[in-house]
């Protein structure tokens, strides 16, 4: 929805197990025993789970009839102001993203127009969802906008900034913390195989003192990127992409697109299945050991670049014409979109952890998916290359 973070994991096996002083039964419904060594006596431990008010830690939206000039509280100032808040600004350059990727998807089609909804919450905040389904050229395009206010549980602060959370050893105690995130996120599904999917997500994150620590300094960093997931590989459409990404990283720091597109590799891993979601991009996170002002103008150069990456991509391989068998392909891909997002995406899981707006946290997912058992691609087919490829990542430029 707003960000996105790798999934990690603390839990390891032992190396050898000490020899045990008691043993844990478990009887199954069908009356079958299993025995298992515990470390020490257990204790007679009841447990009780309910729900808790911080497993909502934001205000239910209200559904609007049309769209504000801004969603931020009055108290963050406004566009209006001699130079603008950086809220006021990443929300300006949010929305008018949200609206040149419309304009430019809908033209790509030819004919089908999004659907918007505009919502708000009463204590200030607020998002416009855009989504375009079956349409001539898409299967399914979501583009939306998001302003929270809100106070995220620890679980969510720890999906949100796991920086954070290594910086304190582990001490992190468990107070809500009060934050501000805005972003601009967007999937967009073709219908047509050889048409590459593509995501792009842009936010800025400010977190207040947390309750136990009043006085400290308020936290704020950037995230997002642009990635590419396709079915089939082309090298120039490829080779395209990671040249605008190049070319707009390049503009502020040359090392920021060897960093962001090795990142982007890093991040889009399904680890169950040991391959990456698609052919990357960048992405970069927590990022705040730059100028402000420097990292806003980096983050609207990136979304700014979407059109010019994708488009032409698109009007490449819109009407490349395709069989049952590449259709299938592509199902089986969009499944391996299906699993990355619900299992690992940073962005998922912060938006269900807050109690965020469900459409628009799942609007990244394709209408259509496919599963088969054990499917393998032939080796040296066209799909094979493309698994490889997600294996193996490679340097297009």
């Amino acid at each position: 929805m707003i960000s996105s973070l790798p999934s990690t994991s603390t839990f390891q096996l032992p190396t050898s197990t000490p020899p045990p002083t008691k043993t844990l039964t478990l009887i199954t419904p069908n009356s079958t025993s299993h025995q298992f060594p515990c470390k020490k006596p257990i204790k007679n431990t009841s447990f009780k789970i309910q729900s808790s008010p911080s497993s909502h830690m934001i205000e239910k939206e209200t559904a609007e009839t049309h769209r504000p000039d801004t969603f931020l509280r009055d108290s963050d100032g406004g566009p209006s102001t001699e130079a603008g808040s950086i809220r006021a600004r990443f929300e300006k350059m949010i929305r008018e993203a949200q609206d040149s990727v419309c304009a430019a998807i809908e033209a790509a089609d030819g004919g089908a127009k999004f659907k918007e909804d505009v919502w708000s919450r009463p204590g200030g905040g607020g998002g416009i969802s855009r989504v375009l389904q079956d349409g001539a050229v898409w299967e399914k395009a979501g583009v939306n906008v998001s302003v929270v206010y809100g106070v995220m549980p620890p679980e969510a602060y720890r999906a949100a900034n796991p920086a954070a959370n290594a910086a304190e050893n582990g001490n992190f105690k468990p107070e809500p913390v009060p934050f501000f995130a805005a972003g601009v996120s967007s999937v967009l599904h073709p219908k047509n195989p050889f048409a590459p999917t593509l995501h792009f997500n842009y936010r800025y994150f400010e977190t207040d003192a947390r309750k136990d620590a009043p006085g400290a300094p308020r936290s704020w960093w950037f995230g997002g990127g642009t990635d590419l997931t396709p079915a089939y590989i082309f090298e120039e459409d490829v080779k395209h992409f990671h040249t605008v990404q190049k070319n707009a990283c390049d503009k502020f720091d040359p090392s920021f697109y060897p960093r962001f597109k090795k990142w982007c590799d890093d991040y889009f891993y399904i680890k169950h299945r040991n391959e990456r979601r698609g052919l990357g991009g960048i992405f970069f996170d927590d990022l705040n050991d730059y100028d402000q002002e420097m990292l806003l103008s980096f983050a609207t150069k990136c979304a700014n670049s979407v059109v010019d990456a994708y488009i032409p991509i698109i009007e490449r391989r819109k009407d490349t014409p395709f069989t049952d068998k590449h259709k299938a392909w592509q199902q089986l891909r969009r499944g391996r979109y299906v699993e990355f997002n619900l299992v690992y995406d940073r962005g998922t899981t912060f938006g269900l952890k807050t109690g965020g707006r469900i459409e628009s946290i799942l609007v990244s997912l394709p209408l259509t998916a496919r599963w088969e058992y054990d499917h393998k691609p032939e080796e040296g087919s066209e799909e094979w290359k493309l698994l490889d490829a997600c294996i193996n990542p490679k340097e297009w430029v």
